[in-house]
């Protein structure tokens, strides 16, 4: 049997059937608070095991798909392997479908399909028209010669053809190998009788094991691993693409928060600028204007900052280099992928790739400071270690 870890996510309009689905496929429901179950919405992130017919095992993340909680949708985006975006047959493209669409292109996401549920409250023609409009709607992204089913979660109509093409999507996705240094963004935290504090997220680097010493940043406060868990089941090690509780010894709850990272000790800085690739969506509507407000999504991370601009003004559907200048730090690595949100109104306007998460302040009177940025972009490996050997001088290279 194939056991490869593999993320599965759910992207999609509120009420459109995220949760309907994930629990028709996996009998689980994923909607654990009070108000989630009042309101009838999805609020935070929810998670499931789906078992495919051969025996794989896929982690499922449950994303909300109401605007005000799109910060959670961003933070469960993730790290998916394979996205599901999920369409209401009644209902046809939505804002937040959109808008989900965009953060898994942001994010990185490479490989996913469509499901349009409810088709057991339409008739066949109203189904073929959502289709037809469906298709034209992911054509030029990574979904446009993607799997379209339509499914009913209440008749169980389509799941299996929707599983069988999960299985062969599923044999697809390359095993992550466990490089580099071990990294978890907190997505939860809290104190579990008995054992102490526990925080859970998606190991996305390395690997780590019963015992090792962890650190929590950007604090840097330290902790050692005393239980490990993966999918809900006891383990000895956690490696990239894992969904991964961690019961922390020596450190209270209240020193480790959503939107922290916990790392190999020595991996990680606390970073307050960053040189960025960014992509100003088409659909911004306006320019954005030098040292413009803006929250700043990495990991599971929202944090306030400001764009740092070449010129005064970047259009609409345009792409260039910027750094940001955060308010609060955040822990990542160069080439991580991130989404920019307007400060009011919020809405996606943009991402891209991480390029640099210690660079120097690049002023606009220096033109040539940014040109660097092209050797960080486009550059291959050994053009980018001789950029970085360069700027190190004698001071050498820092592991991270």
């Amino acid at each position: 049997m194939d056991t490869k870890t593999i993320i599965l996510g759910t992207a999609g309009h509120i009420d459109h059937g995220k949760t309907a689905l994930v629990k028709a496929l996996t009998g689980i429901d994923t909607d654990r608070l009070k108000e989630e179950k009042e309101r009838g919405i999805t609020i935070e992130l929810g998670f499931a095991n789906l078992f495919l017919p051969s025996g794989q095992q896929v982690g499922v993340v449950d994303v909300p798909g109401h605007e005000r909680f799109v910060k959670n949708m961003v933070a469960g985006a993730m790290g998916m392997d394979i996205v599901i975006l999920v369409v209401a047959a009644d209902e046809g493209i939505m804002p937040q479908t959109t808008e989900h669409l965009e953060i898994c292109r942001l994010l990185g996401v490479k490989k996913g399909l469509v499901v349009l549920t409810k088709k057991d409250l339409v008739e066949k023609e109203w189904l073929e028209m959502v289709t037809e409009e469906v298709s034209d709607f992911v054509s030029g992204t990574f979904l446009e010669d993607a799997p379209l089913i339509a499914v009913s979660s209440v008749t169980g109509d389509g799941l299996d053809e929707l599983l069988s093409v999960l299985e062969e999507m599923v044999s697809e996705v390359e095993p992550k190998a466990p490089v580099g240094p071990y990294r978890l963004p907190v997505d939860r935290v809290f104190t579990m009788k008995g054992f102490g504090t526990v925080v859970t997220g998606t190991s996305i680097s390395g690997q780590i094991r019963l015992g090792d010493e962890v650190s929590i940043y950007p604090k840097g406060k330290t902790a050692r691993i005393r239980g490990i868990q993966i999918h809900g089941k006891e383990a000895q090690e956690a490696h990239p693409g894992m969904r991964t509780a961690l019961n922390l010894q020596g450190i209270d709850t209240e020193d480790v928060t959503r939107g922290e990272v916990i790392a190999t000790p020595g991996s990680l800085h606390a970073s307050y600028l960053l040189d960025l690739n960014f992509l100003y969506l088409a659909g911004a509507g306006r320019p954005l204007r030098h040292r413009s407000p803006v929250r700043f999504h990495v990991g599971t991370a929202e944090v306030m900052g400001r764009l740092l601009l070449q010129s005064d003004e970047l259009v609409p559907g345009s792409e260039a280099y910027v750094q940001i200048m955060l308010k609060q730090p955040v822990a990542v690595l160069s080439g991580d992928h991130y989404v920019i949100r307007s400060y009011s109104p919020i809405r996606t306007i943009g991402g891209g790739r991480i390029l640099h998460h210690i660079p120097r302040r690049r002023k606009r009177t220096r033109p040539a400071l940014w040109t660097e940025l092209d050797i960080l972009a486009k550059g291959g490996p050994a053009d980018i270690i001789g950029y970085l050997l360069e700027r190190a001088g004698v001071r050498g290279l820092s592991k991270s």
